[in-house]
């Protein structure tokens, strides 16, 4: 099963690499239910993986010129504000068992995911309906206090679930700033990034134990796996691509709000 766990770390930097997102939504089911770990904990290593190998991949495609370093910042300081405190204050916060019914305990462990699993629907959608406005939906000028809320809302998703946000932030970056799409992805990932490095500190902060030799090795395999996605997006449709991958990432979700309520 290990070994499956880093296949797949190559499978999700691959998507990543692709899509400038949509990767992160499979670190944490193959942390939970192949690599068999803590829910909480999976989160958190999602967030070291994730963000670690967008680094590699920002740097990359800053290097071709496909970031906008301005809009991405501002874009990340509510997000990793929100992150951070998610991650330090609301997960340690919420109690281990949050209702029952019958011989049902609903956990916390259970809550996550079933959230997880809600957001994998919404970002299915997203990714199946496809047609993302052109830029020429923000010709009046980037609309700043959009971004900036958007930007809080993706934080604590991130915060919450471990997922890097990017099905929610290059079409944000595409109708409320007007940007190319391919300059979306790359700015992205330099977003998801400092959110995600940052949540992982909040993390750090709350004392839980972290298996450092497991965590670099996952992550060595997805950045492996980024590469290879980054030479391969000059070769595939990224649009059906991302309408594939959100068929599979739709069923995933299904799987795993079954595997919780029945389980």
């Amino acid at each position: 099963m290990e070994i499956l766990g880093y296949a797949l770390a190559i499978v999700m930097g691959i998507t990543l690499g692709l899509l400038g997102g949509g990767g992160s939504i499979l670190t944490v089911p193959i942390l939970v239910y192949v690599l068999r770990l803590d829910p909480v904990i999976a989160t958190a290593y999602s967030l070291f993986v994730v963000g670690t190998t967008s680094v590699v991949g920002g740097l990359r495609k800053s290097a071709q010129g496909e970031v906008e370093w301005k809009t991405g910042l501002l874009f990340a300081l509510p997000a990793l504000i929100a992150v951070f405190f998610t991650r330090y204050t609301l997960v340690p916060w919420l109690p281990d068992t949050w209702f029952t019914i019958g011989d049902f305990v609903f956990t916390k462990n259970i809550g996550i995911m079933v959230f997880f699993a809600i957001v994998m629907l919404g970002a299915a959608y997203s990714m199946i309906r496809g047609g993302i406005a052109s830029e020429k939906d923000a010709a009046n000028g980037p609309n700043i206090p959009m971004i900036l809320l958007e930007g809080g809302v993706v934080g604590v998703v991130t915060g919450l679930v471990g997922a890097g946000g990017g099905f929610l932030i290059v079409p944000a970056l595409v109708l409320l700033v007007g940007m190319p799409m391919k300059k979306a992805v790359g700015t992205s990932l330099v977003i998801i990034a400092i959110k995600s490095l940052i949540g992982f500190l909040g993390d750090l902060g709350s004392g839980r134990a972290i298996d450092w030799p497991v965590l670099l090795l996952f992550t060595a395999f997805s950045i492996i796996g980024m590469f290879i996605g980054i030479y391969l997006v000059r070769f595939v449709s990224a649009q059906q691509l991302k309408k594939g991958f959100g068929w599979f990432v739709l069923l995933m979700g299904i799987v795993i709000m079954l595997t919780e309520f029945l389980a």
